[in-house]
């Protein structure tokens, strides 16, 4: 494919054509001041989310106990939500680092689909996981011979098919256009407004397109999240005060994420960068804060894997001691 060019007026009139190779991230330069307290915030915001994510993938795969299609989804969701993270913030972090931060020409084309692909397939497991609430609430008796292993495995990679379909037309878009003036982004990440600011031609088709994959992205996961709640809420009015309860107790933890995972994209919208960062990893970051001190079967389940921990370490001296 043939490289995107990056145009120069000259005294003549006329325009220079020079390659572009890569892009100056510019969206931390305003921050130089505080580089260092925002490197420290981001930083350990990426270790928690790092860390709780990879203690819930690690109990839900590893615990017996943990077996039903809930902590499937439950492991796919925290899995793609370290992923989605790690798409951006650890160049954002080398930035804090770094007088000027720069991402090679191919490397922010990737980021960019990556982030948008991961932040859509989040979405579309939450979809899949309000789903799997309403069968189990709205459809008991039949829900074990409904939600089979293959079924689960075929929703999971519904949502990533989707989530790699919707940044898809836009990207390539992106890719084929011709980039003037400045190689400069003025954001964090390789962000596609920004990024389209710097195209020469008219960008406006660019816009609708980008545009109305993202309608359909947000609209379809929310109408169906928002329909799978409204028959689960219907059939909750019908039950006994105790059966209510019971079932409203297993959605309260995917609704709470939900929540702060669609309040999160509509304010990271309206801010300035950092807080935009921020936001994005809102979800990530409470999503094992939310499911551990919600979920009791996963409270217990950590709990008993701390409980082998302490007792290997325990035993790792008199094994020593044993052995010498």
């Amino acid at each position: 494919m043939e490289e995107p060019a990056r145009y120069f007026p000259i005294s003549t009139g006329e325009w220079l054509t020079v390659n572009v190779t890569f892009f100056i991230i510019h969206g931390l330069a305003d921050l130089a001041g505080h580089r260092m307290i925002f490197f420290s915030i981001l930083l350990l915001v990426y270790v928690i989310i790092l860390g709780g994510n990879s203690l819930i993938i690690f109990v839900t795969v590893t615990d017996p106990k943990l077996r039903s299609p809930m902590y499937f989804f439950l492991y796919n969701l925290s899995f793609v939500d370290m992923l989605f993270t790690s798409s951006i913030i650890p160049n954002m972090l080398a930035g804090f680092l770094m007088d000027q931060l720069t991402i090679s020409f191919n490397g922010c084309f990737l980021q960019m689909f990556f982030f948008i692909n991961l932040s859509v397939t989040g979405r579309a497991i939450l979809t899949v996981m309000a789903y799997d609430r309403y069968l189990a609430i709205c459809n008991p008796l039949r829900y074990t011979a409904i939600m089979t292993r293959p079924v689960q495995v075929l929703l999971v990679v519904g949502a990533w098919g989707f989530g790699a379909l919707c940044p898809l037309p836009a990207t390539t878009m992106a890719l084929q256009q011709r980039y003037c003036g400045p190689n400069v982004i003025r954001h964090g990440w390789c962000d596609p407004s920004s990024l389209r600011r710097l195209v020469c031609a008219d960008s406006s088709v660019d816009n609708i397109v980008s545009l109305a994959f993202a309608l359909v992205a947000l609209l379809s996961t929310g109408i169906l999240i928002l329909t799978s709640y409204i028959l689960i809420f219907v059939t909750m009015s019908s039950m006994a005060v105790t059966q209510r309860l019971k079932a409203l107790a297993t959605c309260t933890a995917h609704l709470t994420v939900v929540s702060f995972s669609y309040s999160a994209l509509l304010f990271s919208l309206q801010v300035r960068i950092i807080v935009s960062v921020l936001y994005s990893a809102l979800t990530p970051f409470l999503n094992p804060i939310v499911y551990s001190l919600r979920n009791k079967d996963l409270q217990d389940a950590i709990r008993r894997i701390g409980l082998r921990l302490h007792l290997v370490v325990l035993s790792a001296p008199r094994s020593i001691q044993t052995g010498i």
